[in-house]
Parts: structure tokens; C-alpha cells; sequence
């Protein structure tokens, strides 16, 4: 968008608007005190990382939202409560089912009071050349990384929305920035920009009453990663020569989530250990 001298000259009805009133402390930023959040794909790899992080922070409630692991999610919830003092509850949910994610999301703001912080994490990846997937095969992977998204996106903005605040991350992929991932995954690589463009235009339309960023990893060592032969390949070109634990990405997470990052929407971080460098 072009703007004239004039333009810029103008000032806005209502700006600018004031500091927020958080603490100057950079460890007060940090912690979580009395904000609930959810994550989708929360029983075990990034996702349970992340959910393990607000525990830790000290957030009043934690949901862990699932899809197949019920033993993992329900377990984890539990060990969070009984470690952090923290509630927290586990809920299946298909995020691809645009009536289940708003029912569930409709459920935790219900069960929890409010929702502050929405992650939608949930992912999966089909690992083939286009001329070798099903077209079930690319529609079931845009039903999970693009639809999914765009499902808790809108349940969850509507509760943001509601409350006059709340905080959404998304997480994407380097996929969906470079092509010379040691993988065919062409439709993969392209859910993943799509929820890139997609969290950016969010952050523009919920401007009054809430921020939206993006975390996009390199390779991690989860069961969602990749196989023996790509991951030599990854080792090769990350500048860190190795894969990311999910402790690692715990920290970032958590300054999305936190007063820490008031300043920061509509942004995409790379997470990576310098794969993208190369």
C-alpha cells in the first residue's frame, strides 16, 4: 500500500495508543501468571514441549488438545497438574472436523474460564512426490495443516474477539520457505506456506484485540521427523550439524506467549540450527 506525504502526516483517530501495562522486569514478562492456553497436538513432540513450557511458567491452565494419543495426552496433563500446581484437562479432538474444533474450543473456554493463548500445532506429512500421492493422500495432509489451522483460527479468534485479547501461534515449517528440503514433500512444503501467509494476515485484521505470530522449525527430533537418509542430509546442511531437541524450542514458544513480546505480531521465526543459511 502506497501513502502520500499527506497521508503519513495524518494522524489516526485513537493513535497512538499506549504502552501496555506490563511489568519491567524482563523474568516477570516471562511467566504466565493466571493465562489459560491450549495446544493442538500437545500429547507428545513440539507440542508437549510447549504445553510442558507454560506449566513450568506458571499459567493458570493448560488444555492439551489430541487426536489419537490418549494415553500420552492424559498422562502428560496429569504429571503437568501434580508438578506445576496448574490445571489442566486433555481433549480429543480431530482438528480437521470443523465441529469438532468448535465444540472442544467452546468446551476448554468453557472448563477453563477463558482462553489466552491458542497454539495450533497439529501437523502431519506425507513424504512423497507429487506423481506418487493419492490425491486422498494430498487431501487428507490439506485437511490436517491447512484446514485444521484455519478451523481453530476461527473458534479461537471468536473467543479472542469476545474477550478484547488473546494470542495466537501457529506452527509452520522451514518447509514452507525453502524447497530444498532432503524430502519430497511438495504438498507438505505448500500447507505450511500457506499457514505462514495465512498468520500474517491475521495479525492485520485482528489488530484491536489480538496478536498472531508463527514458529517455523527446522528438523526436530520427534516422531514426526524425518527419515534416516533425510536427516543425513539435514546434518550436512544445518549449520549446527545436528537436530533441534524439543527443549530447544520451548523458550521461543513461551516469549510468544508472554508480555515479553508485546511488540512482536505478525511474525515468522525460524528455528532452524542455520538450515535455511545454506
Amino acid at each position: 500500500m502506497s501513502m502520500s506525504i499527506e497521508d503519513c502526516a495524518t494522524v489516526r483517530e485513537g493513535f497512538p495508543r499506549p504502552f501496555p501495562d506490563t511489568p519491567t522486569n524482563v523474568m516477570e514478562q516471562f511467566k504466565l501468571t493466571g493465562k489459560v492456553a491450549a495446544v493442538t497436538g500437545a500429547a507428545e513432540g513440539i507440542g508437549g514441549a510447549v504445553a510442558d513450557a507454560y506449566a513450568e511458567a506458571g499459567a493458570a491452565g493448560v488444555a492439551l488438545l489430541y487426536n489419537s494419543n490418549k494415553t500420552a495426552a492424559e498422562a502428560r496433563a496429569a504429571a503437568l497438574a501434580k508438578e506445576h500446581g496448574v490445571k489442566t484437562a486433555a481433549y480429543q479432538v480431530d482438528v480437521s472436523d470443523a465441529e469438532a474444533v468448535r465444540s472442544t474450543i467452546a468446551q476448554v473456554a468453557k472448563d477453563f474460564g477463558r482462553i489466552d493463548i491458542f497454539v495450533a500445532n497439529a501437523g502431519m506429512s506425507i513424504s512423497k512426490p507429487i506423481l506418487e500421492q493419492t490425491l486422498d493422500e494430498y487431501k487428507k495432509q490439506l485437511s490436517v495443516n491447512v484446514d485444521g489451522v484455519v478451523y481453530c483460527a476461527k473458534y479461537a479468534g471468536e473467543v479472542f474477539k469476545r474477550q478484547g485479547s488473546g494470542n495466537l501461534i501457529i506452527t509452520a515449517s522451514i518447509s514452507g520457505h525453502i524447497v530444498n528440503v532432503p524430502v519430497d514433500q511438495p504438498v507438505y512444503n505448500g500447507t505450511k506456506a500457506f499457514v505462514t501467509q495465512f498468520g500474517k494476515s491475521l495479525a492485520r485484521e485482528w489488530r484491536d484485540f489480538a496478536r498472531v505470530n508463527i514458529v517455523s522449525p527446522g528438523f526436530f527430533d520427534t516422531k514426526m521427523g524425518a527419515g534416516p537418509a533425510a536427516l543425513n542430509e539435514a546434518y550436512r546442511l544445518a549449520v549446527l550439524g545436528r537436530q533441534g531437541h524439543v527443549k530447544e524450542i520451548k523458550g521461543l514458544f513461551l516469549y510468544l506467549s508472554s508480555d515479553a513480546s508485546t511488540y512482536t505480531t505478525g511474525s515468522d521465526i525460524l528455528i532452524d540450527g542455520g538450515y535455511v543459511l545454506t
